[in-house]
């Protein structure tokens, strides 16, 4: 079995207080893999570790293949349109227009906010912006797709919509590490970890 994703030993520490200690964990291909802990023991920390947005004090992540990132907190251009965002996420990964037109009209149906697509961002629900969120995270069709509290916006229907999307894309082979401070639905996870006071245990 492949392993997109292999996170070894990684520890963090910001003034000297210590985040993450020794963090290992893996994320086979075509799995969901979920990491659960209360609010502030490092989980976003760690996440933007695995992305490479900040660097650790030790230790390494191993990735094959692309990845995908949807934050916690929207990164979006809030003077634009949902549509003219698309256009600039994709150009920063290099996508013809052909490409990314075709994909962000897919997620755009899938996520049922076509209505919006030309709506500014600003004018935007939460919920919405955190839809627009996920689909920019999907838009190069990465190998492994990193989420951040990804469905705490979203409304019931929504957050239906988000587990079919995620069951196709693990069909397909893509693996999924989505962190939450909560798993309501554990059986939809291969693998669960919990992270306490900076250390990390399987308990699924």
């Amino acid at each position: 079995m492949t392993v997109p994703l292999q996170v070894a030993e990684i520890s963090k520490s910001f003034a000297r207080k210590s985040v993450l200690t020794n963090i290992s964990l893996a994320v086979p291909g075509g799995s969901l893999v979920g990491i659960v802990g209360e609010n502030g023991v490092g989980k976003s920390t760690l996440l933007k570790i695995i992305v490479g947005a900040i660097r650790p004090d030790s230790g390494s992540v191993t990735r094959a293949g692309s990845a995908g990132y949807c934050p916690q907190e929207p990164e979006l251009f809030e003077e634009l349109t949902v549509l003219e965002n698309f256009m600039l996420y994709a150009a920063a990964h290099g996508l013809p227009r052909d490409v990314w037109k075709k994909r962000a009209d897919d997620l755009l149906g899938k996520l049922s906010f076509r209505q919006y697509e030309h709506s500014m961002v600003k004018t935007l629900s939460g919920g919405t912006r955190q839809k627009l969120n996920l689909a920019i995270a999907l838009l190069q069709d990465p190998d492994v797709l990193v989420l951040d509290e990804p469905y705490a916006a979203f409304d019931w229907q929504t957050y239906l919509k988000f587990w079919e999307l995620a069951e196709e894309l693990r069909g397909i082979g893509k693996s999924l590490l989505i962190v939450s401070h909560l798993v309501y639905d554990k059986q939809k996870f291969d693998q669960i970890y919990e992270l306490r006071s900076g250390s990390v245990e399987r308990t699924q």
